[in-house]
């Protein structure tokens, strides 16, 4: 079994950057595919970024390009976040998640690994 933990949110303010975390715990000796959406309140959960499992091919959401940055630690299955000039938008619960084999990066039926989420709050 899989389990992914999210790490790193947080309360900042407009401008300032925030990385986040997350690990695969559990059965780690295959390479995921791994990615990040957020959820803000009343809203539906959104494409943020993802990595494939070498680390070589990235996508981002076009709300987040050219801000945030997505990265594999060298044991592949710990996956990072770096966002900079975080904006009041940007306010959202961030959920990792990771599959084997991911055709479409940017639909959250493509993976069936999650996280609980972790809170980035960006104060305006």
């Amino acid at each position: 079994q899989v389990h992914l933990v999210e790490s790193g949110g947080g309360l900042v303010q407009a401008g300032d950057s925030l990385r986040l975390s997350c690990a695969v715990t559990g059965r780690t000796d295959n390479n995921y595919e791994m990615a990040w959406f957020r959820q803000a309140p009343g809203k539906e959960r959104e494409f943020v970024a993802a990595i494939n499992w070498s680390g070589r091919i990235t996508e981002y959401g076009d709300s987040v390009k050219d801000r945030f940055t997505i990265s594999r630690a060298d044991a592949k299955n710990t996956m990072f976040l770096q966002m900079n000039s975080l904006k009041s938008a940007d306010t959202a619960v961030y959920y990792c998640a990771a599959a084997l084999s991911v055709s479409h990066y940017r639909y959250s039926f493509a993976y069936d690994n999650w996280g609980r989420g972790t809170q980035v709050t960006v104060s305006s």
